[in-house]
């Protein structure tokens, strides 16, 4: 009776080990099934958490206006320089905006215009011919001592990117009496080394329709100096208008520049031109922000 006993509790150890064995196999197996079908983004993420607010973000659409509302219209060109310290996250390491509008239009997002009258598109040839330049260098073969063609391909720096211009209307509602603005294209501002050595001066590179870029760019975060965590997008810098700018041309007969009003004197070299010009634009922006108030009467 007792050998009984003992063989039944020997067996009874052993199928409770053995089915310890397999519940502990099949539960590693689980957890390895698991944590192979977990996308590797979404495992190994640089932050507390995935941040998804910007990218499921869904922008507001413009309130619409009929042509008979506008009472008064003046279309504006600024010039964002980024080396102003509000402008700073035009050129974040990261999140700047020319890699931005690079990426959009490379992906067929948006489209790019040759002028700022947005006519005529440019093919996908030239944008690659804009965003990209070819350099040839000889080169010495050191087995056979031969010269070489080198052809080396040399995307554009985007820290070479230092102003972006903005076409926009500033225009007075009559319905709302109010005055307001809308920004219409925007423009990256290049020079290429060879251009500079030549002195012609800066041009765009390209012109986006800011109405076509509106919403995709909703879905690229900005930096924010006073908060990481907060959802600020490029929509919200250009619809609010968080950036400093000087005003580069204003509708006119002529269609002159501010600059073609001022031009340098060979002789002067405290460069009274540039700060006439300045100060030139300082009043325009005044008359934009004074032109409401004086419709009002009390």
């Amino acid at each position: 009776m007792k050998m009984f006993l003992r063989f039944f509790s020997l067996i009874f150890i052993i199928t409770i080990v053995t089915s310890s064995n397999m519940v502990a196999q099949t539960l590693r197996n689980d957890d390895a099934k698991k944590e192979s079908s977990v996308p590797t983004e979404d495992m190994f993420v640089d932050d507390i958490v995935s941040k998804r607010l910007v990218i499921e973000n869904k922008v507001m659409e413009q309130q619409p206006i009929r042509e008979a509302d506008i009472a008064w219209e003046k279309r504006i060109q600024r010039v964002i320089d980024s080396r102003e310290k509000l402008n700073l996250p035009f050129v974040s390491e990261e999140l700047n905006l020319f890699q931005t509008l690079k990426q959009m239009i490379m992906n067929g997002d948006i489209s790019a215009f040759s002028d700022d009258a947005f006519k005529n598109i440019l093919p996908p040839e030239e944008i690659e011919a804009k965003m990209v330049k070819m350099d040839t260098s000889m080169s010495l073969d050191p087995d056979t001592y031969e010269e070489k063609i080198v052809i080396a391909r040399n995307d554009i720096n985007w820290r070479d990117i230092q102003q972006y211009r903005i076409k926009e209307v500033w225009y007075f509602d009559k319905q709302r009496s109010v005055m307001d603005v809308r920004i219409l294209g925007i423009a990256p501002i290049y020079q290429s080394p060879n251009d500079k050595i030549a002195g012609i001066p800066p041009a765009p590179l390209f012109w986006v329709y800011y109405p076509q870029c509106r919403s995709p760019l909703s879905k690229f975060r900005v930096f924010n100096n006073e908060n990481d965590i907060s959802p600020m997008t490029w929509t919200d810098i250009f619809d609010t208008r968080v950036f400093t700018s000087y005003i580069y041309k204003r509708s006119n007969v002529l269609d002159y520049r501010l600059k073609d009003f001022f031009v340098a004197d060979p002789d002067d070299t405290e460069n009274r031109s540039g700060i006439d010009m300045l100060l030139y634009s300082e009043k325009i922006k005044n008359e934009l922000l004074n032109f409401e108030l004086d419709l009002w009467e009390y």
